[in-house]
C-alpha cells in the first residue's frame, strides 16, 4: 500500500501563490494539517513506526514529513527528487492574475491544465509524467510507503496508478489534509480533520 500525502499549506498556498519547485514555509494551520495526517497514519498502520516514509526533496514537503515522522514515533525521512513539484518555469512564484498580465490569454482555469497546455517554459508534461512513473514502478509491491509530495505530481501519480487519460489526470483535486491511499486498481481518498 502507498500512502500519498499532499505537503501541509504554506505561505504561498494562503496568498494563491503557485510554488512549483520555490518553497514557501508551511503555515500554522499547515503544521496542523501534518499532525493531523500522522495521527491518521498512526491509526491506520499496524507498525506505523516501521512504515518506509519517503518525500520530495523540497522543503514544504520535507517539512510535513518531518512532523508525520514525529508524530508517528518513526524513524528517518527517504527524500526521492523523482517526488518534487512539477516545474511551472518563469510562473513559478506568481499569482494566476499576474500571469494572465503578463502572458495574456495563456492561463486556463487551473493549474494543471494551464501548466500542461500553455506554460512557455515549465517542465513538459510527458517529461514529468516519465519521472514520476519511474518513481512509481519502482514502489510498487515495495512494502507499505509514506509519501509527502505536491499537488501536481500527487495527481499525476494518482492518473498513472489509474490509469487516467491526461485531461482526467490534470483534473484531479489534491487537498490538503487527505491521504490517497493506493492499491491494485484504487485510489481511496481519506480526509483527516
Amino acid at each position: 500500500m502507498i500512502y500519498l500525502v499532499r505537503h501541509g499549506q504554506t505561505l504561498f498556498n494562503a496568498q494563491g501563490r503557485l510554488q512549483g519547485r520555490l518553497d514557501s514555509p508551511l503555515t500554522d494551520l499547515g503544521r496542523r494539517q501534518a499532525v493531523a495526517v500522522g495521527s491518521c497514519l498512526r491509526a491506520m498502520l499496524a507498525s506505523p513506526a516501521d512504515t518506509r516514509l519517503e518525500s520530495s526533496p523540497l522543503g514544504r514537503a520535507r517539512d510535513t514529513a518531518e512532523i508525520i515522522r514525529a508524530t508517528l514515533a518513526g524513524g528517518v525521512v527517504a527524500c526521492d527528487a523523482r517526488l518534487r513539484e512539477i516545474s511551472l518555469g518563469s510562473w513559478d512564484g506568481l499569482t494566476p492574475a499576474e500571469i494572465e498580465v503578463r502572458w495574456p490569454g495563456l492561463w486556463r482555469s487551473t493549474v494543471r491544465e494551464s501548466w500542461a497546455e500553455t506554460c512557455p517554459d515549465g517542465e513538459p508534461y510527458d517529461a514529468a509524467v516519465a519521472r514520476l512513473a519511474a518513481w512509481l514502478s519502482s514502489a510498487i509491491g515495495g512494502g507499505p510507503r509514506i509519501v509527502v509530495s505536491h499537488g501536481g505530481a500527487i495527481s499525476i501519480l494518482r492518473g498513472l496508478h489509474l490509469g487516467l487519460s491526461r485531461a482526467e489526470t490534470l483534473s484531479l483535486a489534491v487537498p490538503h489534509g487527505v491521504i490517497f491511499a493506493l492499491s491494485p486498481g484504487a485510489v481511496t481518498a481519506i480526509p483527516c480533520g
